[in-house]
């Protein structure tokens, strides 16, 4: 494992977070979606299932792209703003059979204030161990989706969303017309 636990969950969370907003349009589009991302990234604590919970939760992702985008001193700036912003007071908690970890903001503080502080809290970490290399975007030329490259050889180049197979699929053909002319 590269960073701890709870850090590869919240950056790939962040991550995924912010490729709700594409080009393909929102895939936060109502409160069920909120609700499946909630779930799918194990979140604990406070959920309001609620039209104001979603558009704060949406309003994040424009500010969480920016880390993928930044130079470290414009990131440094990002994280200690979110940090600021929503006074976090790192401790370390367990909870759901969970070994220790760090939270910086009560469970019961609004969903988009959780998520902002965790992911802040996890670039921290990526600042701090100097691997901001391992935030990208999709190298596929149709993708802007980010990724969070978690490889021991730092050599992940596409998101998740089939874009590797694409790839392949298209430097397939092209092989295969080279070879016919």
């Amino acid at each position: 494992m590269l960073f701890a636990h709870d850090t590869e969950c919240s950056l790939t969370a962040a991550a995924a977070l912010v490729n709700t907003d594409g080009r393909d349009g929102d895939k936060l589009p109502d409160v069920a979606a909120l609700d499946a991302f909630y779930v799918t990234h194990s979140y604990s604590g406070r959920h309001e299932h609620s039209e104001a919970e979603l558009r704060a939760v949406r309003a994040l992702r424009t500010r969480l792209r920016r880390l993928w985008s930044a130079d470290v001193d414009e990131i440094v700036k990002i994280v200690n703003g979110l940090l600021r912003e929503h006074r976090a007071l790192p401790q370390l908690i367990t909870h759901d059979d969970e070994p220790y970890h760090l939270h910086a903001v009560p469970r019961d503080a609004p969903l988009a204030t959780r998520m902002a502080v965790e992911a802040a809290m996890a670039i921290a970490d990526v600042v701090r161990g100097g691997e901001l290399r391992r935030l990208r975007t999709c190298d596929h030329p149709d993708c802007d989706n980010v990724l969070v490259d978690l490889s021991k050889n730092r050599s992940r180049r596409f998101c998740e969303a089939g874009c590797g197979n694409r790839a392949a699929v298209s430097a397939y053909r092209a092989r295969k017309a080279a070879a016919r002319s």
